[in-house]
Parts: C-alpha cells; structure tokens; sequence
C-alpha cells in the first residue's frame, strides 16, 4: 500500500510502500479517507520535534486523520463507520497508569507513544488498524472535514482546563484573544466567538491575506504583532480575560501575563525551540500573584475531547471550512501538501473517499 513518510537523514515527505497491515485482536483495519497536515509535521520532518519508531528506517507521518472501518475483527464497530483515530499509544503495547485511568493526554514523555509524530507510525498510509477504543464515530455529513476533528480536540481540551481554572469563583469573562492565524488558531477563534462579547487574533500577515480575510468574516479584530506586540494589547485594544497561544514564540508566554485582564487565564500550546531572553521576573510574580492570574500548559487530548470535537465540527460555518482548506492532494503529488507560502492555511492528503 501507499504511505507518506520520512526516512531517516532525510528531511521531506516521501511516497513509500509498505505491507497492508492486520489487525490484532482488538484492533480494527481502517481504510483512510484524508489526513491533514499541520505545523507538526513540519517539525516532525524538520527533527525538531518527535523521534522514529525503535529499530525503523523512516517513519509514517501523519496525525490528524479521518477514515472508514474496513475489518471491524470482532470489535464492536461497524464495516463502513467512519471514525477519527485518537494519536496517544501505550508504550511498546503495555499499560500504564494514565492509561488505564483514561487519561494518556496527561502522560509524561516515556509513557506513551503519539502516531506520527514519536515512537509510532501515522496514518498517512491507505490503511491503518488501530485499538477500538481509540476510534471515534464521526457522522458521515461532516467526514469530508474529520480530519479536522483531532486539531479541534486540542482545543477543547485546552479550554476545558483553563476554564477549570476559574471555576472556584464567578468568573465573567468578556474578551478573548488567539495568538496565531494558522489553520488551529482560526478554528480556535470561530469557537471562542461564539461565546465571547469580543474577540481578538494576533498574527503577522499584510492584508490582503486569506487569514486575515477569514479573521474578518468571523468578526473578529485582527491585531498585528509587529505594530502591537502582545504585552501592548491592554494599551491599545483591551486587557483580555482568555489568551490562547498557539504561535510557538517564546515571547508570548511572558507577554501574555501583562495582557491578561484581572483574574484571567493564558493557555499555552506553542513548543518553541530553546530561547535565551531577559525577563523581568519580579514583575512577572507580582502580575500572576496580585491579580490572580493564571498561566497554564496543554499538550495532546484523548477520547472525550475527540467527541466534544465532532459536535463542534457539525456546527463550523460551511464558508470557514471552504476557505480553511487551501490543499487538497494525492499522495503521488504529497510535496503540495507541505508547500508553507502565505496562501496556504490547511493542506490535505486525500487517500480515498466515501
């Protein structure tokens, strides 16, 4: 069968060969559909970020997949389901206790392995198999876009924490804000809209500009960093009750305590590289601690935000999905999907459809 992977030395997509695999018991073959590309991948290819299976010359890329279940092999699903596959495997198949409790997305680095991205293979390849508990439904009307489904359940589950966060007391927040205009960060802002007063997105683009443009549609205010760097947010715009950081620079995690309105909260989700900068970390404590501000992490996301993510994908405006999608390609023509221009927003590999 078709896959796209890297190969170890290398630095690019490939179209590779590989057997068709069987499932094991427990687990289903699933046919894919599509599976997007994000900026993950790109550190994936780049070493940045991830490492290859042990003892394998390349690995499958791939993460955010959607396809149709082939063998259900005595699991419970149906031949014809469509599903979306969770990413966090357990370590050389045994268990551990964030698994068995449910809960691999709070797994530290050595407790899991993440398809596609380390220590396992993706699904970037015509057929996958996968334990059924980590395949979930996704309505035949929205499986164009499934693929979609993992990128939105790392935002549920960002949310879900954060907003965990102010739950001891009456929190009213009014005003959010996204760092970052890339495909996650535009998904991420249509969601806050819709239950923010007002909302803003921090990017580096001149108009025109196809995110831009989306930022707009949404009604949101598009603030450019280069003119207003986030820490300045307050000054010119508002200080903000919800910062989402989904860009990677550094900068913006320290930033974003400054811009943050009394008693709000910051997500980060960005994994930069090693930065050495000055930081004034007295008035850093001071801002967190005298006006109850809170800063958290998150990383990865498992069942129960895959779902709340397909009941948010039913409901994406069909204009934001169109204009989401920049890329649509074959895995002979894979090179298109990694291209990383200014028009491009999300790509797809698309393997087969309905």
């Amino acid at each position: 069968m078709k896959v796209i992977g890297v190969t170890r030395g290398d630095d690019g997509p490939q179209l590779l060969e590989r057997e068709r695999p069987s499932p094991n018991p427990g687990e289903a073959l699933v046919r894919t559909l599509r599976v997007g590309v994000d900026g993950t991948d790109h550190e994936v290819l780049s070493g940045s970020h991830g490492g290859f299976p042990d003892g394998a010359d390349h690995m499958v890329l791939g993460h955010e997949a959607v396809g149709v279940v082939e063998e259900p092999n005595g699991t419970g699903l149906e031949a014809g389901q469509v599903v979306a596959p969770t990413v966090r495997r357990k370590p050389d198949g045994e268990t551990n206790e964030y698994f068995r409790r449910g809960e691999p997305d709070m797994a530290p680095d050595g407790e899991y392995t993440e398809r596609g991205i380390v220590g396992d293979h993706g699904f970037m390849a015509e057929y996958f198999t996968s334990p059924a508990d980590f395949l979930v439904p996704v309505p035949e009307s929205v499986a164009e876009y499934g693929f979609l489904v993992e990128p939105l359940s790392i935002t549920e589950k960002a949310n879900e924490h954060a907003y965990a966060t102010r739950e001891p007391f009456d929190w009213r927040p009014e005003s959010a804000c996204v760092l970052g205009n890339g495909s996650l960060g535009l998904l991420t802002l249509w969601m806050l809209d819709q239950e923010y007063d007002r909302t803003y997105c921090v990017g580096r683009r001149d108009r025109p500009d196809p995110t831009v443009d989306i930022i707009d549609e949404i009604g949101s205010t598009y603030v450019d960093s280069r003119e207003t760097p986030v820490d300045e947010l307050p000054a010119v715009h508002e200080a903000m009750d919800y910062i989402y950081e989904a860009t990677g620079f550094a900068p913006h995690a320290f930033q974003t305590v400054k811009a943050l309105d009394q008693n709000g909260v910051g997500v980060l989700l960005g994994i930069p590289e090693p930065w050495e900068f000055e930081v004034d970390g007295g008035s850093l404590h001071n801002e967190i601690v005298l006006h109850n501000k809170c800063l958290i992490g998150t990383v990865n996301s498992h069942v129960s935000h895959f779902e709340d993510a397909v009941e948010t994908l039913q409901e994406l405006p069909e204009w934001l999905l169109d204009d989401l999608v920049t890329t649509v390609t074959d895995p002979e023509h894979v090179e298109a999907a990694f291209e990383d221009g200014d028009d491009q927003i999300k790509a797809v590999v698309e393997f087969d459809s309905l």
